[in-house]
């Protein structure tokens, strides 16, 4: 599957294909503005297994994404998203992902990594691709305590937030990516993809999926990949949301659709949401907005604190 997708900000161009090329897979995207526009999220997940053995196990998770799309603290997402997971996933599934929260009034992305290969980030300014971390940490590991989705329900997690800039990308991928193999048994990595990416145009993104893609496959001499194998690329156009008040008020619409829905069929998600001084009035009041995802220079990195159960 290929496709693409604009959100207020956000140009999206995806891949993803289920292993073995079966009907469906436990690789999850899900990709989503809030009815004002001034929130983006996106997810990208792999639920432990592959092929339609854990496909609704993954149409759960989409599902959780879709009811939880409207809280605005990263901290509270992240929480509520893995907490409802844990109970959902009654047969001890558990998921890798990276969510994602891309404020369009500030041009800043908050990414949460729950046990799931890391995002790459390309900086037009620099035209240069590194693997999104915090470069105050020369090792640049991952955080040992950011345990998959599902597996323990009050897990903290660090998250990192960047301020980008029109034309930049950032790339997420299931481990397929990474742990391709060359026949001679190397893996590719994320070096080899960092490396593999700067030979690739990312000015030109609506290309940069497949051709990576296909520079993965001949990495592998044609063999075919063991597991489901998911590419998005995130680019950034700078775009900002509409302000006219029908515009506004769309998020109260589609609220009230979502919740005639369930009332009807008892399993459209529901999209709740936060209760908070940003969420409730953000959507009229414009600079209320700027203040939410801190006050970054393009291109620069900031460490978050563990998101923890809010309070």
């Amino acid at each position: 599957m290929e496709s693409a997708v604009a959100v207020p900000g956000l140009d999206v161009h995806v891949y993803s294909r289920p292993y073995h090329d079966e009907a469906a897979g436990g690789d999850v995207l899900y990709v989503s503005s809030c009815g004002t526009g001034r929130i983006a999220r996106i997810l990208v997940a792999d639920v432990a297994g592959h092929g339609e053995k854990v496909a609704d196990i993954a149409r759960v998770l989409r599902d959780l994404m879709r009811r939880f799309i409207n809280y605005v603290d990263q901290t509270a997402f992240v929480f509520a998203l893995n907490r409802a997971f844990a109970a959902a996933a009654t047969d001890g599934r558990f998921a890798t992902a990276v969510a994602a929260t891309y404020w369009s009034a500030t041009d800043c992305l908050t990414a949460t990594n729950a046990g799931h290969p890391r995002p790459v980030w390309y900086c037009a300014e620099r035209g240069a691709w590194k693997i999104l971390k915090d470069d105050d940490d020369p090792a640049g590991e991952p955080v040992s305590a950011n345990l998959p989705l599902g597996v323990i329900d009050l897990t903290e997690y660090d998250h990192i937030t960047v301020r980008i800039a029109p034309g930049d990308v950032v790339l997420f991928y299931t481990d397929s990516i990474i742990e391709a193999r060359e026949p001679g048994g190397q893996m590719l990595g994320e070096r080899g993809l960092v490396q593999m990416l700067g030979d690739l145009d990312a000015k030109r993104p609506q290309d940069l999926v497949r051709q990576l893609v296909d520079r993965v496959a001949a990495f592998r001499g044609g063999q075919e990949p063991d597991d489901d194998l998911t590419v998005l690329a995130m680019v950034c156009t700078g775009q900002k949301p509409p302000r006219p008040v029908r515009e506004k008020m769309r998020s109260s619409t589609l609220f009230a659709r979502a919740l005639i829905a369930r009332l009807r069929d008892g399993r459209t998600p529901v999209p709740w949401p936060e209760v908070s001084v940003v969420n409730m009035l953000g959507a009229f009041i414009r600079p209320i907005n700027r203040r939410w995802g801190g006050r970054l220079r393009e291109g620069e990195v900031r460490t978050g604190a563990a998101a923890r159960r809010p309070r």
